[in-house]
């Protein structure tokens, strides 16, 4: 089968999910800074964001930043944090002219002022864009999501204006971060750790897996390729048969 066939556009995902795991261990095989290597991810995170707008898939959602992540260095989360508000604001302009919208998902008022009002304004400015869906996990952690989405749950019940028969995964799926986004068709992470690290534990329920031993700096083109030729392959069952 030839590449163009594996990947032609009825045989790839419309949702990709990211695990961008190896900044660090790039950083020491490279004999680099820790900062040096998530800067290297970064610019690994647009090279992935043109590759997903040349195939025309419309949803990137990229794990950048876990509940778990806040227990790391105070340096390491200063400086992911003015990362991340430098990102948003040297690249909404590109964000704008290749007609990218930015979402967020992630206990986000745990996000330092100079984030969250970067990355509102983000938010705000790409929401009429239409050719890609970036979303971003921020201090995100699915056991989180899915606790908060029950608790909603529980005080409807509590208020009298939910039955407890009423619940169902769809409903609960509503009261969720991702809400109106589509499920992840595909999951990638890098590094080769094979966990799902709590990433979209409910959304990724019948997602296909793919796990490189490569770096995230160092993913590129050909592990893109890689990943959805792959996932083309797949036979999606849905357990239905």
């Amino acid at each position: 089968m030839s590449s163009d066939t594996a990947t032609g556009p009825a045989n790839l995902p419309q949702h990709i999910a990211i695990i961008m795991d190896g900044n660090g261990r790039w950083a020491e095989l490279n004999r680099v800074s820790r900062s040096k290597g998530h800067e290297t991810g970064g610019k690994t995170v647009q090279r992935v964001i043109d590759l997903c707008l040349e195939k025309q898939i419309p949803w990137l959602t990229l794990y950048a930043f876990s509940t778990e992540n806040w227990g790391r260095s105070k340096i390491e989360v200063n400086y992911l944090m003015n990362m991340l508000a430098k990102f948003l604001k040297e690249r909404l302009p590109e964000l704008m002219a290749k007609n990218v919208r930015l979402h967020a998902i992630g206990e986000l008022d745990m996000l330092p002022a100079k984030c969250r009002k970067r990355l509102n304004e983000c938010i705000d400015k790409t929401a009429g864009n239409t050719a890609l869906n970036v979303v971003l996990a921020l201090s995100y952690g699915s056991r989180q999501e899915i606790t908060a989405a029950a608790r909603r749950l529980a005080e409807q019940v509590q208020q009298g204006t939910l039955r407890p028969q009423d619940i169902t995964p769809e409903l609960l799926g509503q009261h969720l971060y991702t809400a109106g986004m589509p499920d992840p068709d595909l999951l990638i992470r890098t590094s080769g750790e094979m966990r799902i690290s709590n990433y979209l534990l409910w959304q990724i329920s019948y997602a296909e897996l793919w796990v490189t031993d490569v770096l995230w700096p160092d993913f590129d083109r050909a592990d893109f390729d890689a990943a959805l030729q792959n996932y083309a392959t797949r036979h999606r069952r849905f357990g239905k048969r």
